[in-house]
């Protein structure tokens, strides 16, 4: 049987989408390894988003809460807002309780990525204050360290992620993830997915 990892994501303006595209493919490059992505629904209003001159959103389907019980590990991504997650997956996050009761996501692996709009934005912290998430439901959280190696050290151009997770940074806006961003997000879908086939197979 095939190990699931499930990408979920919210994302407003598209960054952190490719970001999860990317790491879909990083996951489903491991042999045994089903990948698939998920959204988490929107809940700000069609008005306030337009305002927000928002984008439509993908055809990406939207995950419901008790359908990351069948996933065997996870990758979770989001933009940042004042140093920590969207609101809008914390919503879904909040509505999680049925499966923490019963620990259904206890001893699964997750990572975490996300996108911020400048450097100084929080690529630490809202991937720091996003592992309290983690720790009530038992998950492992499993951050991709220095194995992406001498892309981490990269100084001549701006680079998002950290040891904790692949990042980019969205600055107006305008920018879209780098080449060296999207190659680490590769790196953290197969990093992810290789550890979570080893949990299940030894399991």
């Amino acid at each position: 049987m095939a190990t699931k990892v499930y990408i979920v994501y919210y994302s407003m303006y598209g960054h952190v989408e490719k970001l999860a595209e990317e790491i879909k493919k990083g996951a489903a490059s491991v042999e045994g390894v089903e990948a698939k992505l998920w959204q988490v629904p929107e809940t700000l209003p069609e008005e306030v988003l337009g305002k927000m001159s928002a984008p439509p959103k993908s055809d990406v389907p939207i995950l419901s809460p008790n359908e990351l019980a069948e996933a065997d590990g996870f990758v979770f991504g989001f933009p940042t807002r004042f140093g920590m997650m969207a609101a809008q997956f914390k919503a879904f996050l909040d509505a999680t309780g049925g499966l923490w009761r019963t620990q259904q996501l206890a001893s699964k692996p997750a990572g975490i990525f996300y996108s911020t709009g400048s450097q100084g934005g929080g690529q630490e912290t809202t991937a720091l204050t996003a592992i309290t998430q983690l720790v009530h439901h038992g998950m492992i959280f499993v951050p991709i360290g220095y194995t992406f190696g001498a892309g981490m050290f990269e100084m001549e151009k701006v680079k998002g992620g950290s040891p904790y997770g692949a990042g980019t940074y969205a600055g107006d806006g305008s920018r879209q993830p780098s080449d060296l961003e999207l190659e680490q997000a590769f790196h953290q879908g197969k990093y992810i997915a290789t550890i979570t086939k080893k949990l299940k197979g030894s399991a």
